[in-house]
């Protein structure tokens, strides 16, 4: 592609792009790439270098080093002892969390409820559909580590049932 020539984008490419946008928002992700045949889309939070010159020839950009995924604030010191607790249930996935299935209703558990093996604790939203996460054993909530609308990753602990 020439370098003043823009791509022919349609509304549907358009549309996936500001997706994708919306879930590097929504999940504090740093970069998506998506490939389609020969079809090939990064998009990436962190700003793009300027160009100095538009004479200098292209040269290889060197890979940039992985940016932690740690969240901005400290995780709580429980999430950190907790995720080898043998009751913890673990993220089966990025996204965000919601303790309710909307806002203005209570949260699926709190903190000394029983729940039996296949209940429903929270939903975590990934590429906008709603996963329900579901105990893995019977027992009472003796933690939940997460808040609601808090980005998560996989294996992350979430609750933790005794």
């Amino acid at each position: 592609m020439a370098a003043n020539s823009k791509p022919n984008l349609g509304k549907t490419e358009l549309s996936s792009i500001r997706e994708l946008a919306e879930i590097l928002r929504e999940t504090d992700l740093s970069d998506i790439e998506v490939e389609r045949g020969d079809w090939k889309l990064k998009i990436s939070r962190r700003p793009a270098k300027q160009i100095i010159s538009s004479h200098v020839a292209p040269s290889p950009m060197p890979m940039a080093q992985p940016q932690s995924m740690a969240p901005e604030t400290p995780a709580p010191e429980s999430a950190v002892n907790m995720s080898a607790h043998p009751g913890a249930v673990l993220s089966p996935m990025v996204g965000t969390v919601y303790l309710a299935s909307e806002p203005e209703k209570p949260a699926f558990i709190k903190v000394g409820d029983t729940v039996n093996e296949g209940d429903t604790l929270m939903l975590i939203e990934a590429m906008k559909t709603f996963n329900p996460i579901a105990a893995t054993k019977s027992g009472t909530v003796l933690e939940i580590i997460v808040n609601d609308g808090q980005p998560v990753e996989f294996d992350e602990p979430l609750v933790v049932i005794g």
